[in-house]
């Protein structure tokens, strides 16, 4: 079962623009029943911040849409989800970046 989940993506203020891409690692993790997951854009970019199960299905889609520059955090609740590993997929443009996060309820 896909979620599509109204989330609020919080930009960091930040004295610098990132010079990197990068998925940063999600906190806490384990988490119950919610963790901040932080990613910093360096370019102006088509954004998609998915969460998969051990299997390879979709169950979350925390980000779909343009974001400029900078550092984000946003906040995952997976409280509709049963305990397990599930995988954090950043796409931001050509960058690509997996973590792994704990759900122990």
């Amino acid at each position: 079962m896909l979620v599509e989940q109204p989330t609020a993506i919080e930009p960091i203020q930040t004295v610098n623009t990132p010079t990197q891409f990068e998925l940063l690692p999600a906190f806490p993790n384990p988490f119950n029943p919610s963790t901040i997951i932080p990613f910093r854009l360096a370019t102006h970019s088509w954004v998609e911040l998915t969460v998969y199960n051990l299997a390879g299905q979709k169950v979350a889609v925390l980000v779909n849409e343009a974001l400029a520059p900078g550092e984000y955090r946003i906040t995952f609740n997976a409280v509709h989800l049963s305990n397990g590993i599930y995988f954090v997929h950043l796409k931001a443009g050509q960058f690509t970046q997996t973590r792994k996060i704990v759900l122990m309820k």
